[in-house]
């Protein structure tokens, strides 16, 4: 299984539109082969209300690098969500837990 993760600062401003807009996209990425799981958590220190951050459990790196980046949902969520980002955010990814 690999992790993705990827810290979203959203424009000030625009959380609200931004939770509306994922709202519309989680399920353009739940269909991809070897997806598992999405979440999406608001950061909660004073200043950070407008980070947001993205975990995405695949079956492997392949899932999400040539799978879903090359799909024609992920035009659809590019579309819906990048204009939110400022600056674009860095995506990692991870390997299993070590603990």
């Amino acid at each position: 299984m690999i992790m993705e993760s990827a810290l979203l600062d959203v424009r000030p401003g625009q959380e609200d539109a931004f939770l509306a807009a994922f709202t519309e996209a989680r399920p353009l990425i739940a269909v991809q082969a070897g997806f598992r799981s999405v979440e999406l958590r608001r950061g909660l220190d004073e200043g950070n209300r407008s980070r947001f951050l993205l975990l995405v459990e695949w079956e492997r790196l392949e899932d999400h690098s040539e799978g879903f980046r090359r799909s024609a949902e992920y035009e659809k969520w590019r579309a819906l969500l990048h204009h939110f980002y400022e600056p674009f955010p860095l995506v990692e990814h991870f390997g299993e837990s070590l603990v």
